[in-house]
């Protein structure tokens, strides 16, 4: 603490901030991790794992095989050559339809008119699919305006005598005018990702202050798997360059590395998953690469609304004083993102590398934080399988917001992990391995579709969702 205290005045006199963020020329290169220089001068640690598979046939050499076999009665109905596993795999089509309205009083109203899915396996509510349902939403970013006068007020008519009353026709609903009108109507063909395809890829992204080793349980199980694994440090966290400015640390900045990444390692079926800060990068890559994206990974993101910093944050402090604040931030977010407190977590926070940023970069971070685009109607615009995992006692991201988030996206899957909290996948190792692995296997069952959509229409009775007015991050 006296030491800590210490570098603060010094860099309040100097000027300058001690980095803890280890440099390039300090990491020494080990199996598994790369160095990707994103932009000139920017470089990113990256751990990237290919498993060692069978190699793939050709059509020739199975042809060549199967003739072999038809000469040979002995011979297995194998023909002695190992299967590609992506062969004659076909998934799931599955229609997204939907029509998100946006009226001028600040309401959004989402009318779901193709197949909604739910996940058994999950244990998500009410099944595999669900009828048509209409959400109606208050956006955050508006408020109710009283309406302006008639500048033409009609003078009310003059009742007519007693005797001559006659029953008053019912009052006509003034039509609402949208104010943007966004339709979605598309087929997305969803399948089994099993660690034995070669065109499938895990992409994990950390949040604030983490780096790829949180990750690090994740990335040895699904690299056992057979699964091809990615993950990046961001700029300023882990072994990756820290600029010394605060625009390399703004949402499009680092969206924009990612994106680099992403096209850098992506195969033909990509599984990105994010956890706090990294799940709203996660949901820029999906909005943007739709056919690339084939299923997402929520992990304590918080609710739909669109990013933008807090001005009366500690973090808003100099950076000085933020260094000389910088054993009590840590036992703060060990106290906040453990359920538990005991040598165990300390040793997976040491281990994780987290919150091992310097104060210049923490306080960057968290100013960069501006993202309007990210609101209610970009999330909706998804037409992504979605599993959001949420840590119950996590006291950074409320249990409502995940709700939200749920309620506004089209495929969404909510998972609770009781005994976990924000650093959830660090605390139930097991748990989440266990949960990301059944999500990735998932394939939607759309045997039931047809009598879903018998019984709905029989049913007269709309499916009718109103969601309170969100929480700000």
């Amino acid at each position: 603490m006296l030491t800590s205290i210490t570098e603060g005045i010094l860099c309040c006199l100097t000027g300058k901030v001690a980095g803890l963020v280890l440099s390039l020329e300090s990491t020494e290169p080990s199996d598994g991790f790369e160095f990707v220089e994103v932009k000139p001068g920017r470089v990113l640690r990256v751990r990237h794992i290919v498993p060692e598979r069978q190699p793939v046939v050709t059509e020739g050499q199975v042809a060549g095989n199967k003739k072999k076999v038809a000469d040979d009665d002995d011979d297995d109905d194998d023909g002695g050559y190992p299967r590609d596993c992506n062969e004659g795999h076909t998934g799931s089509s599955v229609h997204c339809k939907r029509k998100i309205t946006v009226y001028r009083n600040g309401q959004l109203v989402i009318e779901n008119l193709g197949d909604v899915l739910h996940s058994e396996i999950l244990q998500c509510r009410d099944g595999d699919l669900e009828p048509c349902s209409t959400v109606e939403v208050e956006l955050a970013d508006y408020k109710e305006m009283p309406s302006s006068p008639d500048p033409k007020p009609v003078t009310p008519p003059v009742p007519p005598p007693l005797g001559e009353q006659k029953p008053a026709p019912p009052p006509r609903r003034r039509r609402r005018k949208p104010k943007r009108t966004v339709q979605i109507d598309s087929k997305r063909v969803i399948s089994s990702c099993k660690g034995t395809h070669s065109d499938v890829a895990l992409f994990f992204v950390h949040g604030v202050g983490g780096s790829l080793d949180i990750w690090g349980s994740q990335l040895d199980f699904f690299s056992r798997l057979g699964y091809e694994v990615i993950a990046p440090d961001l700029a300023g966290h882990g072994a990756s360059t820290a600029p010394q400015i605060a625009a390399a640390y703004t949402f499009y900045a680092l969206a924009e590395d990612l994106r680099a990444i992403f096209k850098r390692y992506a195969r033909k079926r990509n599984i990105l998953i994010g956890h706090s800060y990294g799940v709203s990068f996660c949901t820029f890559l999906a909005h943007e690469y739709p056919d690339l994206v084939h299923k997402v990974v929520m992990i304590n993101g918080g609710g739909p609304t669109a990013l933008e910093p807090s001005l009366c944050s500690i973090f808003q402090l100099p950076s000085c004083v933020l260094h000389c604040l910088s054993p009590c931030l840590a036992w703060s977010f060990l106290k906040a993102g453990f359920a538990r407190q005991g040598t165990k977590e300390k040793q997976l926070l040491k281990q994780g590398n987290a919150f091992n940023v310097s104060p210049f970069v923490l306080r960057a971070m968290m100013s960069g934080q501006y993202w309007p685009e990210g609101d209610e109607v970009y999330h909706a615009e998804l037409t992504v399988p979605i599993l959001l995992v949420h840590g119950m006692c996590d006291k950074f991201v409320p249990m409502d917001e995940d709700q939200r988030m749920a309620e506004i996206l089209l495929f969404a899957f909510l998972k609770v992990i009781e005994e976990g909290s924000h650093m959830v996948m660090m605390e139930c190792p097991d748990t989440v391995n266990t949960l990301l692995h059944e999500f990735f296997l998932w394939e939607p069952d759309m045997s039931r579709k047809d009598s879903i959509k018998t019984a709905t229409a029989l049913s007269d009775t709309p499916h009718t969702l109103k969601i309170n007015k969100p929480v700000e991050k």
